[in-house]
């Protein structure tokens, strides 16, 4: 064995909660690294290539990029922060020799801080720290140094992991310092940081080929690209493989390399070979599955490979039969749903998609509601129309038979005189308080053990309560004993009871039994949901009904009709808005809430035999 070092190579992963600066920092290493000529043309955090990603502001699939200083190549690869993108996170670190943790000047650490550096920690990788954004006014760099050692004492960091550096930056204005006096300049500090602190890449380069595919990537083109690490060997384009799988002894298929890709700033370019320690892309392998190994025929060692974690909630993708079906949508098929969602799963290992009894309902489970909710968009503006239900939480059963269900830790930061509101709306969904502490601001952070199911639909009614003012953060906790039934929804629905076009006289009369949703001219349809009822039981209501005109005066001569300008529901309000008996209708133009059985006498009789 003859292990070598490349030092002219740094593999590393940017690690953080949610909105701490993770894909603003990789802009300014590009920027600064020279990865754009001069005059180029450069969009805002590059690196959220999808149309969801920028307008949300959110990472949801990790990136690769490469960056060249001082002669030695940095792969990077940006993580999403969420937690219901945890998935990807976990894998991606096996690529990687160490991580630079992103933590929030003023937000200090938070859930997914915990989440992504105990997995860091885990696998016994390096950290440098970074605190963020210490331009903000309310920055508390100081602290947050001590909230972060803490953390890292709480999860069992070795000493040599708690003797790591401590940078401070401002992603957004480019400049990093080692120490809070310093001159802002520029960048370097940390590329010099990674230099020093984070080790080269080893392996031994005369062993067979072993890489481990830890990404998938998707192209109409050429198909599933696999990305991984070469830990052993070398690669080369026409070489012959063996893919095998640590957790699938069933893999056992030989094939050859047809194309090979290495990172360059932004782009794959195109490569013969590569060797021990370079981050590469590999196509032309028809069934690439993320924890694969490649390696060579007869030395077939497979890399050990940590287990994705299993999807916790899901929902019924179903074909729509609504009265306007087929109107708005290219594809409206149970084939083309159901190829749709086996084409996620290319990309997609958190997700799970099976079919049910019904040719027409599809049974899809991911890891959390902004999960599937991204997914639900996606396919909207691809031209997808089908209707999804409520989402649930996945049940478990331990050894006695008794269910479990998936747990969450929330923690929730909001301003004084709301804590008190917060507190009863979360033990009303059997919410249990673990913790409180003021924050700097005179905040209150609230820590809560809440049981999965508690959270669906909870966020739109949380910000109403702390008037947009409140956050919050989960992170998945465990499977615990099922804690009964509550309600979801302490108001019923306003049901349309016949088809037809909504008009200002009929929504006049029937905004004073709730809050409405559409507005004058919507299309309408008998059991479609136009409004939540101020009672807790549904109410039908006639949204069409216009005035008879009489003899003694024309409907022109009542004063005009005012009408509450309408609730109109985004897709994941609407999502928090279903109940169980209910189902969303996503068009590429529309969402509509209807109830499952539309014709209002059946819906009676299935009541009566709940």
């Amino acid at each position: 064995m003859s292990i070598i070092k490349r030092e002219d190579i740094r593999n590393i992963a940017i690690i953080a909660h949610v909105d701490h600066g993770k894909t603003t920092l990789v802009d300014g290493m590009l920027r600064q690294s020279g990865a754009f000529r001069e005059n180029q043309e450069v969009q805002e955090r590059v690196m959220d290539s999808g149309d969801i990603e920028r307008e949300r502001g959110i990472t949801i699939l990790s990136k690769n990029t490469a960056i060249t200083y001082k002669g030695v190549k940095i792969n990077i690869i940006d993580t999403p922060g969420h937690a219901d993108f945890g998935g990807e996170v976990e894998r991606v670190l096996k690529m990687v020799n160490g991580v630079i943790l992103l933590v929030d000047a003023f937000e200090g650490t938070m859930p997914q801080t915990k989440f992504v550096l105990k997995k860091a920690l885990d696998l016994d990788l390096p950290v440098i720290v970074c605190i963020n954004k210490i331009d903000r006014p309310e920055a508390r760099p100081e602290e947050v140094v001590d909230e972060t050692l803490e953390l890292m004492m709480d999860l069992d960091a070795s000493d040599e992991q708690l003797e790591c550096p401590f940078l401070y930056a401002s992603a957004r204005d480019g400049y990093c310092v080692r120490d809070l006096n310093d001159e802002h300049k520029d960048l370097k500090p940390l590329f010099d940081t990674i230099l020093d602190y984070i080790p080269a890449p080893e392996g031994d380069p005369e062993k067979g080929t072993q890489v481990l595919i830890s990404t998938i990537d998707y192209n109409e083109y050429v198909g599933r690209i696999g990305i991984g690490k070469v830990d052993n060997g070398s690669i080369a384009v026409g070489q012959e493989i063996m893919r095998v799988n640590f957790h699938n002894p069933d893999i056992h298929e030989k094939t050859r390399i047809t194309k090979l890709y290495e990172f360059d700033g932004l782009k794959k370019v195109d490569v013969q070979r590569a060797d021990v320690g370079a981050i590469v892309a590999i196509s032309g392998i028809g069934d690439l599955q993320i924890g694969d190994t490649i390696c060579t025929p007869g030395d077939d060692e497979p890399i050990p490979f940590q287990k994705i974690s299993e999807p916790t909630i899901a929902m019924n993708f179903i074909v729509n039969d609504s009265p306007l079906a087929g109107r708005e949508g290219k594809y409206c098929t149970s084939r083309q749903i159901r190829d749709r969602l086996m084409r996620e799963l290319n990309t997609d290992v958190s997700l799970r998609v099976a079919d049910t009894e019904s040719t027409d309902t599809f049974h899809v489970s991911g890891r959390g509601e902004l999960h599937l909710s991204v997914l639900i968009e996606r396919m909207r503006r691809e031209g997808y129309e089908f209707a999804v239900s409520k989402a649930e939480v996945i049940y478990k059963e331990d050894e006695k038979g008794h269910k479990l269900e998936p747990y969450e830790i929330a923690y929730v930061d909001v301003p004084q005189e709301f804590a008190g509101t917060v507190i009863s709306m979360l033990a009303e969904r059997k919410g249990e308080l673990q913790g409180m502490s003021s924050l700097a601001d005179g905040t209150q952070r609230l820590e809560f053990s809440i049981p999965s199911r508690g959270l669906i639909g909870f966020h739109g009614p949380f910000l109403t309560a702390t008037k947009g003012t409140g956050v919050l953060n989960t992170t998945f906790d465990e499977y615990g004993p099922f804690k009964g039934e509550f309600s979801y929804r302490k108001n019923g629905s306003l049901i349309a009871f016949e088809p037809g076009v909504a008009v200002t006289y009929g929504l006049f009369a029937a905004q004073e039994r709730g809050s409405l949703f559409i507005t004058p001219g919507t299309e309408v349809y008998a059991g479609m949901v136009v409004g939540e009822s101020a009672k807790p039981e549904d109410i039908e209501i006639n949204v069409c009904k216009t005035k008879h005109l009489t003899n003694t005066r024309s409907s022109s001569a009542d004063e005009a009709l005012t009408l509450t300008p309408p609730r109109i529901l985004s897709l994941e309000q609407a999502l928090d808005f279903i109940d169980t008996d209910e189902l969303l209708e996503v068009t590429p133009k529309n969402l509509r809430i209807r109830k499952k059985i539309l014709d209002s006498r059946m819906r009676k009789r299935a009541g009566f035999r709940n």
